[in-house]
């Protein structure tokens, strides 16, 4: 362990005006709290606070966050209280103290919290103040350096965790070198084959050729004297989890990898890294493809330099990263810079990102999201990703993930214009909204009034921002169309009983149901989550246990004179649960029509002939045949699918007719046999979640009318 005088010795390297007495009591008392803890490993305690202050001083931070370091675990493990370390430190220092042990106490790969919870948390402790995820971060760094001591399932169980939040954390605040060895320590323990494997092919590579790294080190060092550009150069092999994620992204052997190693140039003058650029390309031939400029078009973290790849020795892809020297201290702290200290002053970095605006950034666009899984989904997108830059009409740069579409830009311009979107032109071409965009390209939105947006496009939307904003339309759309098919389904349910389904009355089914209000009860009722029999229940409790049992199909209407029979007309196909006439033929017995048939109105003259019916209450069988008119997209197993939901809807297929059959698209007629409208909903909403499905309708066709048999 390094002693306090090792300590601040490496905070006044940077900060000569540090507060030496501060450190050094920080020192002290977290010394005496931790007297006699012990680590896994046997050391003592202490150990490991002392080692995260020295990892903070590596991104040269003020002297409150290295004091934050060395006592971020006292109020959690000691005796220590927040209201005595803000007497003896201040108050910023303990809210610091107090807003890591908060960070702490999260458990993010708990089984029994939500992560997505978990991750508003972490954010909101960030934009209190950006030092606390500083301080957890190099406290989880020191951590996994020191893994090996902890049993193996805690060992997975923190490499998983920092594999899956802390490496993407810190990579997204662009502290690259951090994010690099996180996902080192992390897949050494996640998998130790796979890594060794590929250092052992390092060893075997390097023995073949020599030592490639410094060779073309010392060639490009050559190339920039010769065009007199002052600057360093330096090479490395990528790390062995990076080489990894290529194997398995590419899905090739370690022997078809061509850009393994990696060079950075950092040059005295922004005008020196494009005359570097110049110099690289001129001595070596660029791979088509593999340019990026984030100088000027930096990424959100202020992360700025320039990429390109060419072809080295023997062929040998190499990467090429430009930049200036304070280029590079954010390229390597990311967002961290903006609290770095030189000679004792906050250094002024002009590339350095405000913490706090970065934060409101990256949080805006979960705020409305409501969904914990879409919001996991939404932060895992925002941080795996690298960016894409697509220009206006106007000339304005949109900042889009790799992989996004015209969908996702038009949400990155307004929400309003990624709704109305009905396409899209890139580069003056009219393209599929489903179109990966690619760096440089303009983009145009088409939009037209009245457009909603559509289930299919969370398919096609990459961005967290794009699909929070379709699923929060989509809930909205989908609950006014619940609360409406809700209202009718409590409505015909309640005349069944010879009730009515009055506001009164529903707000006393939606209390019994432990539910907010009747809105909330019919829009769950519409969307099948509850039965029109629960919700009756809940009123009139009484009426279940007098009516319950199976109604016999041939007593199923209520309303008929004796030993007159009826069908169904093949109309409109009227099921249980939706208000009903009947019709009469003479010597034929009875048409049942729903009531909003568009025959009833041939009958209109004709009143004597009209029959007021009713379904009987009780639990009908399933054997009323609906007609479902059904568009599936023509590839291999959707029909198949198709089936197994009605299937699994215990609902019956009696009958299968294609109506059309295009190259892209089949169109078919599909007799299912059900129970009751709540029956049908219930297939239907499960068949319009079906990407493959492109539409779902009930048929109804006057033509279809027709006399009914004889009575029965």
């Amino acid at each position: 362990m390094i002693s306090a005088d090792d300590l601040i010795v490496l905070v006044r390297n940077y900060n000569p005006k540090t507060n030496e007495a501060l450190i050094r009591s920080a020192f002290d008392y977290g010394r005496q709290m931790h007297d006699g803890q012990v680590r896994k490993s046997g050391e003592p305690y202490f150990t490991h606070p002392v080692a995260v202050a020295a990892i903070l001083t590596e991104q040269q931070l003020d002297d409150a966050t290295i004091v934050t370091a060395l006592l971020h675990d006292t109020i959690e493990d000691t005796r220590s209280t927040y209201s005595e370390i803000a007497e003896r430190f201040g108050h910023e220092i303990a809210d610091l103290v107090d807003g890591v042990t908060k960070l702490t106490n999260l458990q993010l790969s708990s089984s029994e919290t939500r992560q997505a919870e978990n991750f508003r948390k972490l954010f909101m402790a960030m934009s209190k103040d950006f030092r606390v995820i500083l301080v957890k971060l190099a406290d989880r760094l020191h951590n996994m350096r020191t893994i090996r001591a902890m049993r193996q399932e805690k060992q997975l169980q923190k490499a998983r965790e920092t594999m899956e939040i802390f490496a993407p954390l810190a990579g997204r605040m662009g502290m690259q070198s951090m994010r690099e060895e996180l996902e080192d320590l992390a897949f050494r323990v996640l998998n130790p084959e796979g890594r060794s494997s590929i250092i052992r092919r390092f060893i075997t590579l390097q023995k073949e050729t020599g030592d490639v790294i410094q060779r073309i080190t010392n060639d490009m060092r050559h190339e920039l004297e010769k065009a007199g550009i002052e600057a360093e150069v330096f090479g490395r092999a990528k790390k062995p989890y990076s080489i990894w994620r290529k194997m398995q992204e590419k899905k090739i052997g370690f022997s078809r990898l061509s850009d393994i190693y990696g060079f950075r140039i950092i040059t005295q003058k922004d005008a020196d890294c494009y005359a570097t650029l110049g110099a690289i390309h001129q001595r070596w031939r660029a791979v088509p493809g593999r340019f990026k400029d984030y100088i000027s078009q930096p990424k959100s973290n202020g992360y700025r330099s320039i990429h390109t790849t060419v072809s080295g020795r023997d062929g040998k892809r190499v990467e090429v990263q430009i930049r200036t020297r304070q280029m590079h201290e954010v390229a390597e702290t990311g967002v961290a810079a903006h609290w770095s200290y030189r000679d004792g002053e906050r250094a002024e970095n002009p590339f350095a990102v405000d913490p706090a605006k970065w934060i409101a950034s990256l949080t805006e666009q979960f705020d409305a999201e409501e969904d914990h899984d879409a919001f996991m989904e939404a932060v895992k997108l925002e941080m795996y990703t690298d960016k894409v830059f697509c220009f206006t009409p106007k000339g304005d740069v949109v900042k889009l993930p790799k992989g996004a579409t015209p969908l996702d830009y038009a949400y990155a311009i307004h929400t309003r214009i990624g709704s109305a979107c009905v396409g899209a032109k890139v580069d003056g071409i009219r393209v599929p909204l489903w179109t990966r965009l690619k760096n440089g390209q303009s983009v145009e939105i088409i939009t037209a009034e009245g457009q909603t947006p559509q289930a299919t496009w969370l398919d096609i939307a990459t961005t967290g921002k794009a699909k929070t904003a379709i699923r929060r339309a989509l809930r909205e759309a989908n609950r006014e169309r619940f609360v409406r098919l809700g209202r009718e389904l409590a409505r015909a349910a309640f005349e069944n009983h010879g009730k009515k389904a009055t506001d009164k009355v529903l707000e006393k089914a939606a209390a019994t149901l432990r539910m907010d209000d009747r809105s909330t009860l019919l829009a769950r009722l519409g969307s099948a989550e509850i039965t029109a029999r629960e919700v009756v229940e809940a009123v009139y409790p009484d009426l279940a246990i007098e009516e319950d049992g199976d109604v016999e199909v041939k007593r199923a209407v209520v309303g008929l004179e004796h030993g007159q029979g009826f069908e169904r007309a093949p109309c409109c196909q009227p099921l249980p649960g939706e208000r009903i006439v009947g019709l009469a033929h003479r010597g034929r017995g009875v048409a049942v029509h729903a009531i909003d048939c568009a025959t009833l109105a041939d009958y209109e003259d004709q009143p004597a002939r009209w029959m007021d019916l009713h379904w009987a209450a009780g639990t009908h069988p399933p054997v009323y045949t609906v007609t479902l008119d059904l568009t599936i997209t023509n590839d291999a197993g959707v029909l198949g699918h198709i089936c197994t939901l009605i299937g699994e809807r215990k609902a019956n297929i009696s009958d299968m007719t294609f109506a059309d059959k295009k190259p892209d698209f089949y169109r078919l007629l599909v007799d299912v046999d059900l129970r009751d409208a709540e029956h049908l909903h219930s297939v239907i909403s499960a068949l319009e979640a079906e990407s493959d499905l492109a539409s779902v309708e009930r048929r109804r066709d006057p033509g279809l009318a027709a006399a009914p048999a004889a009575a029965e």
